[in-house]
């Protein structure tokens, strides 16, 4: 119990808040493969960490770059709130070893870089409702601060940057699998495994096929040493 709170305590000082109901916290950190009667899954507060996410990185943009037209604004906005930012983020603060799997999907659950990033996004819509938007919008502000300065092009497409990855070894073109499909037919989960010649596979999961594809390419670039940025370690 100690060794709990202490790791709870950690991440609360990693996200700046003291959380005042703290199952918000618990219910954040869990995936549906380790969901229950007391604690659902972080779906819920995904999508609304989700939406939290887009606007207060939406003014901070309006703030930084008071010149950008529209335009520019539209794709620095994708670039900062693509599943790949969302990871860097929960890799910084270390969120896969708080985020609660089912004992089947632990291990994988916690290499998964799109499973990752969703609880990134659950953990924002978390400090959302426990906080206001004060707090997740201060976590939001340091979390994001470096990714801001790069710039555009600081966060690129995964599929992208496997692909040329790929190409720049010699090596034949990524090649994506649906694996499996959950869930009703009006909210699907996709789970796609990507594959490139010489290299070991790996697997993502998203509410589309794009989505499940750019999680898989996302894992697979953090095997291989590539950071979210598109540089190679």
């Amino acid at each position: 119990m100690t060794d709990a709170r202490d790791a709870r305590g950690r991440l609360e000082t990693a996200l700046g808040h003291r959380f005042e109901n703290p199952h918000l916290l618990t219910q954040a950190l869990t995936h549906r493969s380790a969901a229950d009667e007391s604690t659902p899954s972080n779906e819920r507060l995904e999508f609304l960490g989700d939406r939290v996410l887009g606007l207060v990185v939406a003014r901070m943009l309006v703030a930084r770059f008071p010149d950008a037209e529209e335009g520019e604004m539209s794709r620095r906005l994708t670039a900062l709130v693509r599943r790949e930012a969302l990871a860097e983020v929960a890799a910084r603060i270390d969120l896969a070893s708080h985020v609660r799997f089912g004992p089947s999907d632990a291990k994988a659950g916690r290499e998964n870089a799109g499973l990752l990033a969703d609880a990134c996004e659950a953990v924002i819509g978390a400090l959302f409702l426990d906080g206001g938007l004060d707090a997740a919008q201060s976590f939001i502000a340091e979390a994001w601060a470096a990714m801001m300065d790069d710039g555009e092009g600081a966060v690129r497409d995964a599929k992208t940057r496997l692909q040329e990855w790929a190409q720049g070894r010699g090596r034949s073109l990524p090649r994506y699998e649906v694996t499996d499909r959950e869930g009703p037919a009006h909210a699907p989960q996709f789970v796609v495994t990507v594959r490139v010649d010489g290299e070991p596979e790996a697997t993502g999961e998203g509410t589309s096929k794009r989505a499940a594809e750019q999680a898989a390419a996302s894992a697979l670039l953090d095997r291989l040493g590539t950071n979210a940025g598109g540089q190679k370690r």
